[in-house]
């Protein structure tokens, strides 16, 4: 038996696709702008086919690299920005390209991981930014568990005092949480200097 190390995304890559809106599109655009140089790589943690996010920061002169665990969805994301670095794996298991980075982001992916894997992704994320780097996720600020409409998978959010505290133990500061246009909520966290 294949292992779908997508959970079930893999197999509704095109509805979803097909369905992604621009909505978180522009506070994307906006964290970056206010807190990376243009020509900061940035790491986008389920990255998906790259439409809208990673497109409209490429287009507004950043580098982004792109992880996800869909091949489907990375052969999209290789279409739509041909000139970006891709790869095909697990978030929480990922190599991230063997680097750091000074931003990362991970919109739409940390809550749909079971709870060792988010706190693991957000550990390896600690490990990869470079000091004072950003890092800008997605979730709700409550603690709570609902189904997955597209994949029919429990998805979870560990809550914002638990992200913000395993941040902390990790040297990242959790600057606050904003909503877009959707009502959907974007944490901002710093890579402390000295830790």
């Amino acid at each position: 038996m294949t292992v779908d190390y997508s959970a079930g995304w893999d197999a509704v890559s095109d509805q979803f696709m097909a369905i992604r809106s621009k909505v978180g599109t522009a506070l994307v655009l906006e964290w970056a702008r206010d807190h990376l140089p243009r020509s900061a790589p940035i790491l986008d943690i389920g990255c998906g086919s790259g439409v809208p996010i990673a497109q409209a920061l490429v287009n507004d002169g950043f580098s982004v690299w792109g992880v996800d665990a869909s091949p489907s969805m990375i052969a999209a994301y290789r279409r739509n920005l041909p000139d970006m670095a891709a790869v095909c794996e697990p978030a929480q298991n990922s190599t991230f390209f063997d680097r750091t980075f000074l931003g990362v982001m991970s919109i739409g992916l940390l809550f749909l991981l079971d709870e060792d894997d988010q706190r693991k992704l957000l550990t390896n994320v600690a490990n990869l930014l470079e000091p004072g780097g950003r890092f800008l996720f997605s979730a709700p600020r409550e603690a709570c568990r609902w189904r997955d409409m597209l994949t029919d998978r429990i998805s979870m959010s560990l809550g914002e005092e638990a992200y913000a505290a395993h941040l902390a133990s990790m040297g990242l500061r959790l600057n606050g949480c904003r909503s877009d246009e959707g009502g959907n909520n974007y944490y901002e966290a710093v890579r402390l200097i000295e830790f």
